[in-house]
């Protein structure tokens, strides 16, 4: 028995609609979100508050030495997070049927770790980045701290890109003799790129928005950073610190949360213009 064709045309309609404002809902509650950010927080910008030094807990001077710690805290913890993190999703999407049981722990694992509370993972960090490896509070600590955070989101995000190359390329790759490494770095890391890139967007978008974590690990000092020893305020702390700490500071607060904002999009930016130049065609990758 068919269905009513005008019937299957109703319900098509029905669901279009439902899609569209669930998407226009989602749009207009971020364009809400940074509207109200750039009302409040444009008219603090200017040259000397990119340059300047915090005066006054925040209400006055600039915010150089807290951007720098933020580039610094985040550079950090993608060097650590990068790498183990493509090392351990080739390992899920590759090694899954050799080591099926490892697997499954290092996946379960994952999924805990990524439902772990931020101020758990503060501790941790704290209690061993900052005292058992003696690093005080430092960015270096604050990074790896975060990278601890973004690893099990970047894992999972690489690994399902990798799965999700076809395995023709795998076939292929093998057929013209090809080792497991040139397979890996020439053909499957290029055309999952995408699905990579999506992951490391996720994972600087948590770690850049991060607080509970860094106040344990990197510290409030609101000073110039030297050297990835000494302890820098990111911007995700200097913004909580003006709004919840600071009479008078909900101006800046904005300012800085502007300046985050920004952030996140050079970042996502730079992310998707590396992408496109490593990914091929997929028509081409072999």
């Amino acid at each position: 028995m068919t269905a009513d064709p005008g019937y299957r045309k109703t319900v098509d309609r029905i669901a279009a609609t439902g899609l569209w404002l669930a998407a226009g809902l989602v749009c207009a509650t971020f364009g809400l979100l940074v509207a109200d950010i750039i009302r409040y927080g444009v008219g603090e910008l200017s040259w000397e508050y990119f340059t300047g030094v915090p005066a006054d807990a925040g209400r006055a001077g600039g915010i150089a030495p807290v951007l720098v710690s933020t580039v610094l805290i985040l550079m950090v913890c993608l060097g650590a997070a990068v790498p183990v993190g493509l090392a351990a999703a080739v390992f899920l999407a590759e090694c899954a049927r050799r080591y099926g049981p490892v697997v499954r722990g290092v996946r379960h694992s994952l999924n805990l770790l990524a439902g772990m509370p931020s101020i758990v993972i503060g501790l941790f960090g704290n209690a061993f980045f900052s005292v058992v490896l003696g690093l005080g509070f430092s960015i270096l600590a604050g990074g790896l701290t975060l990278a601890c955070m973004v690893l099990p989101i970047f894992v999972r995000t690489a690994e399902q890109a990798l799965r999700a190359v076809p395995d023709d390329y795998r076939m292929q790759a093998a057929a013209l003799g090809l080792s497991l490494r040139t397979t890996l770095v020439r053909v499957l890391l290029p055309v999952a790129m995408p699905g990579i890139a999506a992951g490391l967007i996720l994972g600087i978008g948590r770690a850049v928005a991060e607080t509970a974590a860094l106040v344990f690990t990197s510290g409030y000092v609101d000073r110039m950073p030297e050297s990835l020893f000494d302890s820098g305020r990111a911007l995700s702390v200097h913004i909580f610190d003006l709004a919840m700490n600071v009479p008078g500071g909900d101006r800046r607060a904005y300012a800085a949360a502007l300046v985050l904002l920004g952030v996140l999009v050079v970042s996502y930016a730079v992310v998707q213009a590396v992408s496109r130049r490593i990914a091929p065609p997929r028509e081409h990758a072999l």
